[in-house]
């Protein structure tokens, strides 16, 4: 079975679903601008009209008639170092816009006329119905965006890739979730994700379907699934939790954790390392549909940075918690 490994590029601080929010677009009279930001891939249905045209899936402004542009102010989910935008036109085609640039800023509360915004891109042309990367080469903290597109069209989704700054001095001795992705917590690699992906697992809140959640195919031979996790911030941890909803005749049947205090190790070393990582929680059983906590059963570590969580054999799991405190 083949290992996988998603690029990435850093949490999406533009998740609707992390709480980031559509503020103001001076247009968007075919599509709405909160649909930019959904999670979700951009889907098209044929066929499928409003009142004010073709349905489509994402933000989109009227035929510009005039000089000047179409923006839209985003307040990202948390505060962050960005690293990477991607700029979506899926299903886009004769509708798309053909160049966009975005500014950005950090205050409290929402920007104003008064408010300096900052060009973190230069003008990047578009295409339709595809997505563009654009490198962001700066060290500033940010809380807003805006996208200005010229001079009008659609764009399908934004994805704003970036850390979250955390000040995790200020927190003390407060137990959280680590693992969380609001604080920087992420997948690295499993060996399967056929039916649902890693990137799943520490998502907010619960999950919504079984689609939302980390699934193996069938396991046909010897051996059990993997995942490797980071954590936001090195720490201690306290409560394990393992969430199978939704999960029912497939979820995992068993699982274990391994933990590494891995530093700045490469990610690319990890996957082969962890066959030797020490144990946090042995082999426990696990059941459909439900939540299960574990905290008697882990053993003492110590610091970490990383899990390994194995499942046996195959399944699927919707959530992953790892609750303790940050080592500073």
């Amino acid at each position: 079975m083949s290992q996988s490994a998603t690029v990435w590029y850093g949490v999406n601080l533009a998740s609707e679903r992390l709480g980031a929010k559509a503020l103001f677009a001076n247009d968007d009279f075919f599509a709405p601008k909160e649909r930019m930001l959904q999670d979700s891939d951009p889907v098209f249905i044929a066929g499928k009209y409003d009142d004010n045209g073709k349905w489509m899936d994402g933000w989109e402004t009227r035929r510009k008639r005039e000089q000047g542009y179409d923006y839209c102010v985003v307040q990202l989910a948390v505060p962050g170092r960005i690293n990477k935008i991607e700029i979506d036109t899926r299903h886009f085609t004769g509708n798309y816009a053909p160049a966009a640039m975005l500014e950005a800023c950090h205050c409290d509360g929402v920007p104003t006329a008064s408010t300096e915004w900052k060009a973190i891109t230069n003008t990047v042309a578009l295409e339709g119905d595809a997505r563009q990367l654009v490198d962001i080469a700066s060290d500033q903290v940010y809380s807003h965006i805006r996208l200005n597109i010229y001079p009008d069209g659609g764009v399908a989704r934004l994805r704003v890739y970036g850390q979250p700054e955390v000040e995790w001095s200020g927190l003390g001795a407060q137990s959280l979730d680590l693992l969380a992705m609001e604080v920087g917590g992420h997948a690295i690699c499993a060996n399967d994700e056929h039916f649902g992906s890693m990137h799943n697992l520490n998502l907010p809140g619960k999950g919504i379907n079984m689609g939302d959640g980390w699934e193996t195919r069938r396991r046909r031979e010897p051996g059990n699934d993997w995942v490797i996790l980071a954590l936001g911030h090195r720490g201690e941890i306290e409560e394990i939790i393992i969430d199978t909803a939704f999960f029912k005749g497939n979820f995992a049947d068993a699982c274990s954790i391994q933990i590494a205090d891995a530093g700045n190790l490469p990610d690319t070393t990890l996957a082969a390392q962890s066959l030797y990582w020490q144990e946090l929680l042995p082999k426990s059983k696990l059941g459909a549909d439900q939540e299960h906590s574990f905290k008697e059963a882990l053993l003492e570590v110590g610091p970490i940075t990383h899990l390994r969580v194995n499942i046996f054999p195959d399944g699927g799991i919707s959530r992953i918690r790892a609750i303790g405190k940050p080592v500073l």
